[in-house]
Order: C-alpha cells, then structure tokens, then sequence
C-alpha cells in the first residue's frame, strides 16, 4: 500500500488532470484527488480538507495559478505547491516561485514531477515535524517560564545557562544576574561540599531527588530549599550539564519546627503531670496515710504532694447530725 496523500488539482482540462494523476499513482501513491477550476471551488476545497499537495495549472478560463497561490498564502497554509504548465516561459516560472511557488515543471518535461513531487513532501513534512517541536518547546518554555518553582540549567562546572522567573521570585537574583554566573554566589559557606557532591552524582548519570539545604538570597539572608538536579545529556548520550529544581521550603520546616516544639512543650507538661498509684496504707481510724518514708501524713498532704489536685473544706451531712445535732433544725411535724 503507498503513501496516502490528498492532492487538489487547479485544472480544467480533464486529460490533463488524468494524466497527472496516473502519473502521480504509477510513484506508489495512494491518492485521494480532488479537481477545481474556479475560485469559488479552491477557497472550499481548502476549508474542507487538510491538503497534503496542490498541483496547479498556470492559466484557466475563470482562475490562475497566481490567484490560487495567493488564496493559500491569504490563508497561512503551509500546503507544497508546484506548478505544472506547457504555456509559460522561464521569467514567468521564476516569478511564481519568487512569489511562494516551490517548484514548477513543465508539461513537456513531465518526467520531472515525480522526483519534484517526492521532494517537496519530504520536506513539508520535516517543516511539520520542526514546527511542532518548535511549538512544543515554546510550550515548555512557557511553563518553565511561569513555573512558581526555580528552574535552571548550568554547566558540569557550575556555570547558569538558563533561570527562570521562579528562581528570581526565590533568590532574589535576575536572569541576566545569574546566567553566565556560578552558582557558587548561592552557596554558604559552610556547606562549600555540597556542590561537588552534586556533581559528581550528575557526571555519574545519576539524578538528586528533593535534596534539602540552604541556599543564600541576594540580600544574604539564608533561605530552606529542596533541590531535584536531573543530568542534561547531548545526542550522544554524554553528559554535558544539569537541570535544577528548587523549591521553596521555609514554611514547611518552620511549620514542621513549631510542630516540633509544641510536641516537646505537652511532652514536657505530661512528665510534670503526677499521678497516684498501687496500694496506699490508710490508717482505719484517723485515715492519715503512710508515705514512703514510713510517715504518717495527713490525707491532703499526701495527695497535695503526688498531683495536682487541690482541696476545699466542708462537713458531710453524716458528721453534721454527728458532730453538731444542736445546729440541725428538725422540721415540724
């Protein structure tokens, strides 16, 4: 089965427009032909379908070859367009192609289509194939770009090539501060090894997965980071550099260090917190209890000094009519 391809035909004569499409079949094509011969029929045919091919005669009776390459050129289509006719010069063909055409060829050298032909769909489809990478890229350079988190690439040897508006809102640094810079300036200095541990990891092929340490700000305050460094490699496999994400973590550990310290507060209030236990020695008359020490203490004494209660004072109703019967009214009978 042959390539499939959709080929719009500008011509008005029928043998002829037989004739290019045998032509066109006898090259393995397989073809899905569409024939115009007006302005009307071209502007349709181009809003209805995805055209891989537009073969056009010079001259027809109500259109042109000029007319229907300014119509595609109106509309932005990055369609190959070749020209086929018997009835115009040099000077009129190499104005066509200055105008957009991409090639021309004439009817008595059809021989010349199938090679033009081939050529010019291998290279609409390495223009397709370039422009979309091209819009892929610009895509992630948009996300990168608008990415909260710092985003740069260096050299093995440390150098930024790269720094987005992330890593500024982070670090405090520009892009024109930073490319063409070390990396060094972001480094305390006492944490000078981390670097060259890095890096002898991204030689190695290896990644560095959420790392946390600190960085310095411009303003040379310090600042919590978490740092992803994935290796960059060329076409050959080598690697050449390294791509850095950095993530802004202070108020996750500050949160995590609060955290930390109200645990170790009630940690430290439960430990201070006393609590009775086991069998306590109660005398059975004046109820005083026997501490550790083999004393005898009062009830609230001891249990003052081995809890945090407390205690108040009163008389039960049993002790009352005990103690004070003369104080009880008696209800009348």
């Amino acid at each position: 089965m042959g390539t499939p391809i959709k080929v719009l035909l500008v011509e008005d004569n029928e043998d002829a427009a037989f004739l290019l499409v045998h032509l066109l079949r006898t090259a393995d094509y397989e073809l899905t032909v569409e024939r115009v011969d007006t302005p009307e029929a071209m502007r349709n045919a181009l809003e209805r379908d995805a055209l891989d091919l537009i073969i056009s005669d010079f001259s027809l009776p109500e259109f042109s070859g000029p007319a229907a390459l300014a119509m595609c050129q109106e509309k932005g289509l990055d369609i190959p367009f070749i020209v086929v006719s018997g009835r115009i010069g040099e000077e009129v063909a190499v104005q066509m192609m200055k105008a957009g055409a991409d090639d021309f060829v004439s009817k008595d050298n059809l021989s010349r289509l199938i090679p033009v032909v081939g050529r010019e769909l291998r290279s609409h489809r390495e223009r397709r194939g370039r422009t979309r990478a091209e819009a892929m890229m610009a895509h992630l350079a948009s996300v990168v770009e608008s990415c909260d988190d710092g985003i740069f690439s260096q050299t093995l040897e440390g150098t930024v090539l790269s720094w987005n508006s992330g890593a500024e809102w982070i670090f405090g640094y520009t892009a024109e501060e930073m490319i063409g810079q070390s990396l060094n300036r972001l480094q305390p200095p006492d944490r000078s090894a981390e670097l060259e541990e890095i890096s002898d990891k991204i030689k190695c092929g290896q990644r560095v997965l959420r790392y946390e340490t600190l960085r310095l700000r411009k303003d040379g305050k310090p600042i919590e980071v978490a740092l992803t460094v994935s290796p960059v490699k060329d076409g050959a496999g080598r690697v050449i550099g390294a791509s850095v994400v950095a993530r802004d973590i202070s108020l996750r550990k500050e949160a995590e260090r609060e955290r930390s310290k109200l645990i170790e507060e009630l940690t430290q209030a439960l430990a201070r917190v006393k609590t009775l236990g086991g069998l306590l020695p109660i005398c059975a008359s004046c109820k005083k209890i026997r501490n550790d020490n083999g004393y005898w203490e009062q009830v609230e004494t001891y249990i003052k000094s081995r809890s945090n209660a407390d205690f108040t004072h009163g008389i039960c109703p049993d002790c009352m009519h005990h103690l004070y019967p003369n104080l009880i009214k008696t209800p009348p009978g």
